[in-house]
């Protein structure tokens, strides 16, 4: 009888085999190939972060600049509401300032004498109240008088119409108001017409010596 032959086993390797590792598996277990494959989009990470960045804060400038813009809106829109509040009787009040000139011209052209007789009593007393109602009315829309008698003088709210040679008060001071001046809210809406005090020295007393 002949002997069979035997075969090896088909996945049989012999140990050189197994030992030695092919080249494919050295190339892709080789860690620094490995760490550089991983590693290669790591800037363009860093620009897309830096572009972001970028853009948020300049998002944030844009926003921050359209709020300031919205309260200077809003500011000014306020202060021409309040301004076409106070002036809106600007003109009328002005013309009406004639009204209250004439009558007190009118009160202070009656003499001392003639106030006591009863006629004139009440007629002065009217014309009075008059005034006053109208000063109120003028106080409701912030209407107000200068007051300018005694005052130092001021360009911006006074009108000097002559200089009074008085060395008894300082310079400059007003003496005379010659017309009512009047301001509405924080504007002027006439100047008073004044008499300024010119000042200067007193004169020094002269002592004579008796024993020369």
């Amino acid at each position: 009888m002949n002997d069979p032959k035997q075969t090896p086993p088909a996945n049989d390797q012999t140990d050189d085999q197994m030992a030695a590792p092919t080249a494919e598996t050295e190339i892709v277990n080789d860690p620094s190939l490995q760490g550089d494959e991983g590693e290669a989009d790591t800037p363009a990470e860093d620009n897309i972060v830096e572009e972001q960045a970028a853009e948020i804060a300049e998002l944030k400038d844009k926003v921050l600049r359209a709020m300031a813009e919205v309260e200077n809106m809003r500011r000014r829109a306020s202060r021409e509401k309040e301004d076409a509040h106070n002036y809106a009787v600007t003109k009328f009040a002005r013309d009406m300032l004639a009204v209250s000139d004439n009558l007190r011209r009118a009160i202070d052209s009656i003499p001392a004498q003639a106030r006591e007789q009863e006629d004139v009593k009440h007629v002065l007393v009217g014309i009075e109240l008059t005034e006053s109602e109208l000063l109120n009315t003028f106080e409701k829309h912030k209407i107000k008088i200068i007051d300018a008698e005694g005052q130092k003088f001021d360009p911006n709210l006074h009108q000097a119409m002559f200089e009074v040679e008085n060395p008894a008060v300082e310079p400059g001071t007003v003496l005379q108001v010659v017309q009512t001046g009047y301001a509405i809210a924080d504007r002027l809406l006439r100047p008073a017409m004044v008499g300024v005090a010119k000042g200067g020295q007193k004169k020094a007393d002269v002592k004579v010596d008796q024993k020369a």
